[in-house]
């Protein structure tokens, strides 16, 4: 059985194309101190189907192309969107600056 992953779509820029972000927990073996280790898989996406931010499983596959050597298989779990800050917080700041002076 081929061997998958689980992990989350950090590019979706290229054609049938994904970059997936798997992160790991490790203990290292002198220190047993754990640590995050973070890698970045290119796997083939046929429809195009999932986007960035979305919870997918890849399994592994013959050699599509350089660096592609996984193929999607599904998506768990779409994206709620993306969280973008506005700049009310700076407006009123510089009010309360202009009312000291």
């Amino acid at each position: 059985m081929a061997r998958t992953l689980t992990g989350v779509v950090s590019s979706d820029k290229r054609d049938k194309t994904i970059t997936v972000m798997i992160t790991s927990r490790e203990t290292h073996p002198l220190y047993r101190k754990q640590y995050t280790i973070t890698r970045k898989y290119t796997a083939h996406d046929e429809k195009n189907e999932a986007h960035e931010g979305d919870t997918v499983m890849i399994e592994e596959t013959r050699p599509i192309s350089k660096t592609k050597t996984w193929n999607l298989v599904k998506v768990l779990e779409k994206s709620h969107g993306k969280v973008e800050l506005k700049d009310e917080v700076t407006q009123v700041e510089s009010d309360d600056k202009e009312g000291e002076n």
